[in-house]
């Protein structure tokens, strides 16, 4: 095979050590280094003074971070590498043999790094997703307030949508404060819920113990700290998305898309999603939304979608529902298509699909989404939609004939 780094290194990268092998015209080379800072930064400067052009290694965990903040500051290429993409030969497993390996691949162009952002956006989106997580171990903690008033026969979540409105608040707050009587809880309901009130007494008759007041008070108040974690992080990435208000807002105008969905797709993908994907289809398959291709001996096999980045997947796919939510719109109308045929998870994968090939068009042309409508598909499909209408109603029984209105 034709050499094309004449200078280059494969990394083996584990917690306590990274094991080097540089391979030049002079020959090969093999090093251990620690990972602490002074050894990374003596790695560093070996690789420089062997003329390393490039440098790949395997995206172990998140052992690889610490290399690339250091080595991205250097004039030198960096891979980080899919494992699955390098795997070595059965038998041959060690580290120094892994690193050969590594290198060797790398020599000859054997490798395709994975999409690494810059550090900004980097942090931008560590932010992000750990916001995402705070989301979801509030969304948790509402699950145990829940669990806690069943255990005391408690049933306001039959009457009420929300546990933790203002009403229902206020409910479990005089609940913890020793308020017993169900007459006077259900006087507590504020706005609509006072409609309900013979339904909340019924509801809020059970029997609230020490153990139970206990429980809701803890978890209330670690509510309440989410609450303010999540403002606090909020306001940092509202003000670290101010360059890209042009690009949220036009992002918001794609259904099921809201502020905090067009933040978490900006974060993972980027704003040029053009040179650095290059089409839609890349994209799609980078995160993971793809039908995978599985064939054997002229059979398709299973085509279930291949593994990407699971938290754009994740912030996706709950776009979708909400998009097969709206009323009179071509992705509402895509998802109840779909899912008729396939069922609702499909139909998702498939809205989700579809929502981030907008988002690519969006970004790459700088408009606003243009809803197509819900009649769209059997517009364009008039004809097949009209012959396989008239073939249902013949194979029950019925003689059809077909006028157009004007």
């Amino acid at each position: 095979m034709d050499v094309v780094y004449s200078r280059c290194c494969g990394l083996d990268v584990h917690k306590k050590n990274v094991v080097a092998c540089v391979i030049t015209p002079e020959g090969k080379e093999i090093r251990t280094f620690l990972t602490m800072t002074e050894d990374l930064m003596e790695l560093v400067n070996w690789l420089k003074s062997k003329g390393c052009t490039h440098v790949a290694m395997e995206s172990t965990a998140s052992y690889w971070k610490p290399i690339y903040n250091l080595l991205e500051l250097e004039d030198i290429q960096l891979l980080v590498v899919n494992a699955k993409h390098m795997k070595n030969v059965p038998g041959r497993k060690t580290d120094i043999k892994d690193a050969e390996w590594i290198a060797g691949l790398l020599r000859h162009g054997l490798l395709q790094g994975s999409y690494i952002p810059s550090r900004d956006q980097r942090e931008l989106r560590e932010l992000i997703r750990y916001r995402r997580s705070l989301i979801d171990e509030r969304a948790r903690e509402i699950n145990r307030v829940q669990k806690v008033l069943e255990g005391a026969n408690i049933k306001l979540s039959s009457v009420a949508s929300n546990v933790l409105g203002k009403s229902g608040r206020s409910m479990l707050e005089a609940m913890i404060a020793g308020v017993e009587d169900p007459e006077a809880l259900s006087e507590l309901a504020q706005r609509r819920m006072k409609s309900k009130k013979e339904e909340l007494k019924r509801a809020l008759n059970g029997l609230m113990g020490k153990h139970q007041k206990l429980m809701l008070e803890t978890q209330l108040r670690h509510i309440d700290f989410l609450d303010e974690e999540i403002e606090r992080l909020d306001a940092e990435v509202k003000e670290r998305m101010r360059p890209f208000e042009e690009n949220l807002e036009l992002l918001d105008t794609i259904p099921g898309v809201g502020r905090r969905t067009a933040e978490q797709i900006l974060a993972e993908t980027g704003v040029d999603v053009g040179n650095q994907f290059g089409s839609a289809a890349r994209l799609c398959s980078w995160a993971g939304l793809s039908p995978g291709n599985n064939e054997s001996a002229g059979k398709r096999k299973s085509g279930r979608t291949r593994k990407g980045n699971k938290k754009l997947r994740s912030a996706l796919v709950e776009a979708a529902r909400a998009a097969a939510r709206t009323k009179n719109t071509y992705l509402s109308s895509q998802y109840h298509r779909i899912a008729a045929r396939r069922g609702a998870n499909r139909a998702t994968v498939a809205v989700a699909h579809s929502i981030l090939t907008i988002v690519y068009h969006i970004l790459t042309r700088n408009q606003p989404y243009n809803e197509l409508g819900a009649t769209y598909y059997e517009e364009r499909k008039r004809d097949t939609v009209m012959k396989q209408s008239v073939k249902k109603l013949e194979s029950l029984g019925y003689k059809v004939t077909i006028e157009s209105v004007a």
